[in-house]
């Protein structure tokens, strides 16, 4: 995914930026950058934050940078904040999105004066330098970013920052959030709304879909009304977003202990339970709406060692990211052997973690393990953002059972399995059960998860789940 974070003050800023892009670590793996602009002009500090924590790699950036603009980012792939010169002058731009038509975008530009792009690992080009180069087509910065929105198949929030304010542009469609924060002398803009709270800043505004906004120290211009239509992502709140952030005024946390609840509402008079618990950290919230709702125990059957693991999704390889999630729980055997254990995960995306997880707890003595996902069965890539490091749709656990059931598979097909209604959705679920060795196996339904999150329908993006769009 990635998270980015801004700030314009009449002072300088380094520290603040520093921190509010820390505060979206959760949200990216790989790398870490920051721009500042100030006396000395730009100054730009990227690093590998795959094995260290955003924090103790950029310690010593914080003491050498300043400026009164910043902006900075966590990203899961490309390197960034970039620094671009052209005739729109000179400016440092981040983004979050994804770009589907990378090949008739990069065709259009070399087709209209540009002659090369800096290649990245594997032949690829930043999507961030693209971007750029897209909106340098264009008479103004405001021109260009509303031709990146119109013309990008996919979704792209930015932030570019000139010499004299920031640009703050929600993706067309608001996929991902973008909300400005504000306090005597300084405004800020952050994906997470929580990420300026300790930094003194109050809520100010959040952007609506297709937004660009132009932030100073001194006050925020609208430059393109917000669209009518809006397709935020659902699984920010079943697993991506923070416990503390709120987007569209539904906060995260309470969220989940209605998806929880919901959860256990299908349940009732099915399953009998001695302990619910969750599979930290994202699963936890899940419980314990499931607990509160269900009148059975929660309890902690085991628990993550953080002091020193990685997030077990950093490595590039899956055998390893396995290895690290293993690494990490450690079973509590007491309030495991001879129970029932009732586990909520965030979603089951290829099953192997889960599975191993399982399994250990089937080996430290549990006498049943009921698995109740928070979220409906994923059955389509994201289309919109970089959501998982998956390289094919085959990579999902349902799609392997599918075509493993149906052979060639049709869009007839695929709407059918996501139908929890349906003969065929059951016998997925009866199949990932056995291979998973679940003792039961409910997915939270589409329409629960709708209910759960409370705002209108059509203003979600459940494309994973439905394939609609």
């Amino acid at each position: 995914m990635g998270g980015i974070f801004g700030v314009a003050s009449r002072r300088s800023c380094t520290e603040e930026l520093f921190y509010g892009v820390d505060y979206h670590s959760h949200l990216g793996t790989r790398r870490g950058g920051m721009a500042v602009y100030g006396e000395q002009g730009f100054q730009r500090a990227i690093h590998n934050i795959e094995n260290s924590p955003f924090r103790t790699k950029f310690e010593r950036d914080v003491v050498e940078m300043e400026g009164h603009l910043g902006i900075g980012c966590i990203s899961d792939y490309e390197p960034q904040p970039l620094l671009v010169q052209s005739h729109l002058g000179s400016f440092a731009i981040t983004t979050v999105g994804k770009i589907n038509n990378m090949q008739e975008l990069l065709k259009y530009v070399y087709e209209n004066g540009n002659t090369h792009f800096q290649e990245m690992s594997g032949g690829k080009v930043n999507p961030t330098e693209l971007v750029a180069a897209l909106i340098c087509k264009k008479e103004s910065i405001a021109e260009g970013i509303r031709f990146v929105q119109e013309s990008i198949d996919g979704s792209m929030t930015l932030l570019l920052m000139t010499k004299e304010g920031l640009y703050a542009a929600r993706d067309r469609m608001g996929r991902t959030p973008l909300v400005i924060g504000q306090k005597e002398g300084s405004f800020c803009v952050s994906f997470e709304s929580f990420a300026y709270i300790n930094l003194g800043y109050t809520d100010y505004k959040e952007l609506g879909p297709g937004e660009i906004d132009y932030i100073t120290p001194d006050g925020v211009k609208m430059l393109q009304k917000p669209g009518k239509d809006m397709r935020i992502c659902s699984f920010l709140w079943v697993y991506y977003g923070y416990p503390t952030s709120s987007y569209e005024g539904v906060n995260v946390e309470e969220m989940r202990y209605k998806c929880g609840s919901m959860l256990a509402q299908r349940d009732r008079g099915n399953v009998s339970p001695d302990l619910v618990a969750g599979v930290p950290d994202s699963g936890t919230a899940h419980a314990i709406g499931y607990a509160n709702e269900s009148k059975i125990a929660y309890a902690r059957p085991f628990i993550k060692y953080t002091p020193t693991w990685p997030r077990s999704f950093m490595p590039s390889k899956q055998t390893k990211r396995d290895l690290i999630a293993r690494m990490k729980l450690i079973p509590v055997k007491a309030l495991i052997q001879n129970k029932k254990l009732l586990l909520i995960d965030d979603s089951i995306v290829r099953g192997t973690q889960l599975r191993e997880t399982t399994e250990f707890l089937y080996q430290s003595g549990a006498k049943e393990v009921h698995v109740r996902p928070a979220c409906p069965p994923l059955l389509y890539g994201c289309k919109y953002l970089n959501f998982s490091r998956s390289k094919s749709e085959m990579d999902l656990i349902t799609r392997r059972v599918i075509q493993d059931r149906e052979g060639q598979v049709s869009p007839e097909v695929l709407e059918e399995y996501a139908n929890p209604c349906s003969k065929r959705y059951e016998e997925m679920l009866e199949a990932i059960r056995k291979e998973q060795n679940f003792t039961s196996l409910r997915y939270h339904r589409l329409d629960d998860l709708e209910a759960s999150i409370g705002i209108s329908p059509c203003k979600l993006c459940t494309y994973c789940f439905s394939g609609k769009e």
